[in-house]
């Protein structure tokens, strides 16, 4: 039997990220949905702010979400700049998945806290989502593709001004099976100091 150790490092090594494009819209049941934010909901953070703000897109939300993306970027680039390949895949990326998470940043007003430990602390929301999909079967990808990062979308997505959106994960059943992941050596990326 495998202790708790090995089966998180197991999940952590053969965790991968997958194109929408490489997943399956074929619906996950809400159940696996609930968890997967719910444990997003344990990530470490700095005065227990809990900064995550989500907004989950599945069904008829899939393409809202890609018909204000194209929108959105038709709308603000300049004409010369303007690709229709790209109008038509932030269109169309949401449609490959089950459901689509926007991920938000809410900056609390305590000064004592910097913003990136907020950014920091979902970012570990994130990776226990990816982590939690993993388990389930469900593959993702953390993309920060179309309007991440513009303020002017914020109020869309449910956020303040003053907020951030750092992107989406992108969820769906894997079409393909995972390659084997590689990392280069730790020891290479580390120092002690004892």
């Amino acid at each position: 039997m495998q202790s708790q150790a090995e089966i998180l490092t197991h999940l952590i090594q053969s965790r991968r990220s997958y194109s929408p494009q490489l997943l399956s819209s074929n619906k996950i049941d809400d159940s696996i949905i609930d968890q997967i934010v719910e444990n997003a909901n344990w990530a470490p953070t700095h005065g227990l702010t809990e900064p995550w703000r989500f907004t989950i897109f599945s069904g008829n939300g899939l393409i809202e979400l890609g018909e204000f993306q194209a929108l959105w970027y038709k709308e603000n680039t300049p004409t010369e700049q303007f690709l229709l390949a790209k109008y038509e895949k932030l269109k169309q990326n949401p449609l490959f998945c089950s459901h689509v998470i926007s991920l938000g940043v809410s900056l609390q007003n305590k000064t004592n806290i910097p913003e990136i430990e907020e950014i920091e602390a979902v970012a570990c929301a994130v990776q226990n989502m990816s982590l939690t999909a993993h388990a389930y079967g469900v593959g993702s990808l953390w993309g920060s593709g179309g309007v991440t990062y513009q303020k002017s979308a914020n109020a869309y997505f449910g956020l303040e001004p003053k907020d951030l959106l750092l992107g989406f994960l992108y969820l769906g059943y894997p079409k393909v099976v995972s390659t084997v992941g590689k990392r280069t050596p730790i020891s290479t990326k580390i120092r002690y100091v004892k």
